[in-house]
């Protein structure tokens, strides 16, 4: 069984001249490529003859795999598709959901609100969205949305005062608003795992475009400081939320400006000698990884200055946002000359985001982390260590060098959108990882927690301990890369050297005596948003991209979470930068955080953030093979991730961004746009969802 974990056939084909290895080309465990794939809101299901091609393509790839042939199979999966969008999972089976597109004329009170799920179980209910039957104007006010607890009794009593902050240095145009609807589309879909009462966030309110957006420039034009986003949208009662907002001009916009004033204003908060014995208030940054020659669209445009007001200027300064640019062009010498610096950086980056940009190069990496980086297990990129590809985390780690005065570090995609409000996101999740108690932490977060399956997350722990201390159980996870549970720093494997872990991350007292106490009140190091899987037991193409460990010994153990999306802190950076530089360590990204965490005891914690289904999911099918696949093959952390194309976040979700561009107000697939909300039930309004991958945000509107 140990030679069949530890099998990975893609290390045959770990050579350097095949060129970048990504994951569009792994196999889903179909011949059909998903690309393809589109998501209408209509309910259907797939005929039978669509099921037994589905059995006919299985037989076939697993001829092709026994013939010994990935890019064989690889040639067969970019044949063309038969019959046009038909994807033969055993999930197209379930019924779609569409309530996600039941508009504000829909809204209804959360007493009377009915969730669409189903759960495969009974038929999805559907609504009539005829506009004849439903209101014209939404039965319910937008409000506005205040999640900061600055003013109350009760903080001030344990914290500094909070200064207004402003966006310009007049102090004339204050730090603008958000609005969402206190009620909720009827027949909206649940999510299948996470949820929001666990992260202490609310699942009472909605999201739609004009009370999100209007306050960064969407719904009016250029002339006025806006984008011109909106202006043929469906705008049924838009006006309560745009005409308290009003017109913010954007055109002379300085984040950097801004942001340094706020922090200045409140700089007493974050000190660490805090007067009158009043609470330290954390500094984070929130680092966007962007590079030279990216796009910066309008919609982009509205997601950034969402993620600047509300982090930055609203909580008077607790967070920086940064964009850690990669110059591409390794040969520019950025570190060389002020001129060309500026330069690149004005070229590549909207005026408005100078001051907060940093730029960077693979060869300032080089420079920082020099060679050798000797033992690699197997590079499946075919890249330099030093590529962005296998170490976006050097910039990250060189970054923390550079700007050592923050807490925490937000390593940000670009192509990440949220509904919700962003500091209230950031800061609950933050407050969760404080609570959860270290016991039980590295087997919790090996799973997804499923509430239609599980129960109440305290349920969910307890089933988790008693599957920990089930001995069939443990028999099974014999081969695991490492102990069962995990209780401290874990270290003891073979190895040439290793930093030793800090002090603080030995455990108090044992594994049995400790009653969920040790680590509540405690920060996370680490807080990731899908499981930290063990990549021993799946085929995770870049489970062996492990160096600088010798190769004469076992590969490590090592965990990963698939998306490099966290918050990392500042001693578990500091570490990932001395294990890189000292003792010449490193892990693909994905696996280098979570793999440090487990060697060195730092708290690392997965967040059951609410994610959505387009389809109506059997939640025990979901739970069996999302935290029980039958062996490696099937993890959803490889070949099995096709089980999460219909997700709403995922790095290959199809069903995100279709999501996204359908509130957004734009057409997808034939469905959508201002015509048909105007017909139907209104705009779209959803709660609170962490969208990724957004790939692109053309659409029509129409």
């Amino acid at each position: 069984m140990s030679g069949l974990r530890n099998l990975n056939p893609l290390r045959l084909f770990a050579t350097g001249n095949r060129g970048r290895f990504s994951y569009e080309r792994v196999p889903n465990g179909s011949p059909f490529d998903f690309q393809k794939y589109q998501w209408p809101a209509a309910a259907r299901r797939i005929s039978a003859t669509r099921v037994l091609s589905l059995a006919i393509a299985g037989m076939v790839v697993l001829a092709l795999l026994g013939g010994g042939g990935y890019r064989r199979v690889q040639q067969y999966r970019e044949a063309p598709v038969a019959e046009e969008h038909n994807v033969g999972f055993y999930w197209g089976e379930y019924y779609q959901l569409n309530g996600f597109y039941n508009g504000i004329r829909t809204l209804v009170s959360p007493a009377n609100y009915v969730a669409q799920n189903g759960y495969n179980i009974t038929v999805p209910q559907v609504m009539d969205a005829s506009k004849s039957n439903l209101p014209k104007e939404p039965a319910f006010d937008p409000i506005k949305y205040d999640p900061y607890p600055f003013r109350d009794a009760s903080y001030l009593r344990d914290h500094e005062q909070v200064h207004q902050c402003y966006l310009d240095e007049g102090e004339k145009v204050a730090a603008p608003d958000v609005y969402a609807y206190p009620a909720i589309p009827q027949l909206l879909p649940q999510p299948f795992y996470g949820g929001y009462k666990e992260l202490g966030m609310k699942d009472d309110v909605c999201w739609e475009r004009f009370g999100r957006l209007s306050a960064y420039g969407y719904g009016y034009g250029p002339a006025e400081g806006g984008l011109g986003l909106g202006n043929e949208s469906e705008r049924a009662g838009s006006e309560k939320v745009t005409d308290k907002v009003g017109r913010v001009d954007y055109r002379d916009m300085d984040w950097g400006a801004a942001q340094r004033r706020c922090h200045e204003k409140n700089k007493r908060r974050f000190a660490t000698d805090q007067p009158s014995g009043k609470t330290r208030v954390p500094r984070h940054a929130y680092v966007l990884r962007t590079w030279t020659g990216y796009h910066y669209s309008d919609q982009q445009m509205l997601a950034l200055r969402a993620m600047i007001n509300e982090l930055s200027l609203k909580s008077g300064g607790q967070y920086d946002v940064h964009f850690l640019v990669h110059v591409k062009d390794s040969q520019l010498p950025i570190w060389a000359s002020d001129e060309l610096y500026q330069k690149t950086l004005q070229d590549n980056v909207p005026k408005e985001f100078w001051n907060i940009s940093t730029l960077w190069s693979e060869r300032l990496m080089e420079m920082y982390y020099p060679e050798p980086f000797p033992d690699n297990f197997a590079n499946m990129a075919g890249a330099s260590v030093h590529g962005v590809y296998r170490s976006a985390h050097f910039a990250l780690q060189w970054f923390s060098q550079q700007r050592p005065e923050y807490d925490f570090y937000w390593n940000w995609e670009m192509d990440i959108r949220y509904t919700g409000h962003y500091w209230d996101f950031n800061e609950k999740i933050g407050d969760w990882g404080r609570r959860q108690p270290r016991k039980g932490m590295w087997e919790r977060s090996r799973r997804f927690w499923i509430p239609g399956y599980h129960g109440d997350y305290a349920n969910f722990t307890a089933f988790v301990e008693s599957e920990t201390r089930d001995k069939d159980v443990a028999a099974n996870d014999i081969e695991r890369s490492g102990p069962m549970p995990v209780w401290g720093p874990v270290q003891n494997f073979p190895h040439t050297g290793m930093l030793p872990p800090p002090l603080a991350a030995l455990p108090p007292h044992s594994y049995d005596e400790d009653d969920y106490q040790w680590g509540v009140g405690e920060e996370a190091d680490l807080l990731v948003f899908n499981p930290l899987f063990d990549p021993s037991l799946t085929n995770w193409v870049f489970s062996w991209d492990v160096t600088g460990y010798s190769r004469s010994l076992p590969i490590p153990p090592r965990r990963a979470a698939i998306i490099t999306v966290a918050r990392l802190s500042k001693r578990l950076l500091d570490t990932m930068h001395e294990e890189t530089w000292r003792m010449k360590h490193t892990m693909f990204p994905e696996m280098w955080p979570p793999a440090v965490c487990l060697h060195h005891g730092l708290k690392a914690l997965y967040v059951p953030h609410p994610v959505y289904f387009d389809r109506d999911w059997n939640v025990e099918t979901m739970d069996r093979n999302f935290n029980y696949p039958k062996n490696i093959w099937e993890s959803p952390f490889g070949w099995g991730e096709h089980n999460l194309l219909g997700s709403s976040f995922y790095y290959n979700s199809g069903f995100s961004g279709a999501l996204w561009r359908r509130w957004m107000g734009q057409s997808e697939g034939g469905e959508g746009g201002a015509r048909w909300e105007e017909e139907g039930s209104g705009r779209m309004c959803l709660r609170p969802v962490l969208h990724h991958p957004i790939k692109h945000e053309a659409g029509s509107v129409a």
